[in-house]
C-alpha cells in the first residue's frame, strides 16, 4: 500500500529567500496575534520586496514586488564613477578604461558602501591605483545618499505596490 501525496511545488529563488529568512527568523518566537512584516531586500543585483504576515508562528507570504535591474551594485557603480570623475579632476587621467584600475576601485567602492550602513564617513584608500598613485579621500554618507538618491526614490514604487496588493497602508 503506498502513500500519496499532493503536493504544490513552488520555485524560490535564492534572493527571495535571504530576503525572506530574517523575517522568519524573526517571527518564530513572537506570540499573541498576527503581524505584517515588510521584507525589503536590496541585494548585489536584484531589489525585491515581500509582505509576510505572522499569526502565532505561522507565516503566509502576501504579495512581492521588486526591480530586477536595481541591487547593490548599481549604488557601487555611482561611487566609482563619482571617483573616476574626481580623480579625472584631480589628476588629469581618465581610469574608466584601466580594467585593474577599475576592478580596485570597485572591491574598494563596495567596502565604502557597507560601512556607510553604520559610519557617518569613510576613508576610500587605494595604494597604487594607476600610475604609482595612491588614491586616499573621504566619502560621507551625506555624498553616497546625494549620488544615488534617484535608485533609492526606484524602491518606493514596488514597496507602494506591494503594499497595497496586500491591502495594507502605512501607518
Amino acid at each position: 500500500m503506498g502513500l500519496r501525496l499532493r503536493c504544490k511545488i513552488f520555485r524560490l529563488s535564492k534572493e527571495w529567500m535571504w530576503g525572506n529568512a530574517a523575517a522568519i527568523v524573526y517571527g518564530l518566537d513572537k506570540k499573541g496575534g498576527e503581524k505584517n512584516i515588510l521584507v525589503f531586500y536590496l541585494g548585489g543585483g536584484t531589489f525585491d520586496v515581500s509582505i509576510l504576515t505572522i499569526d502565532n508562528g505561522v507565516f503566509e507570504v502576501l504579495p512581492t514586488n521588486g526591480d530586477t535591474h536595481l541591487g547593490g551594485e548599481d549604488f557601487d557603480q555611482r561611487i566609482m564613477e563619482y571617483f573616476i570623475k574626481l580623480i579625472k579632476k584631480k589628476h588629469g587621467k581618465d581610469i574608466s578604461k584601466d580594467n585593474r584600475a577599475l576592478g580596485k576601485l570597485r572591491r574598494e567602492a563596495e567596502r565604502a558602501k557597507r560601512a556607510l550602513s553604520s559610519q557617518h564617513q569613510v576613508r576610500v584608500e587605494i595604494e597604487s591605483l594607476f600610475d604609482d598613485v595612491d588614491l586616499s579621500e573621504p566619502l560621507t554618507r551625506a555624498r553616497f545618499e546625494e549620488l544615488n538618491n534617484d535608485l533609492f526614490r526606484k524602491t518606493i514604487g514596488p514597496v507602494k505596490k506591494a503594499m497595497e496588493d496586500a491591502g495594507l497602508q502605512k501607518s
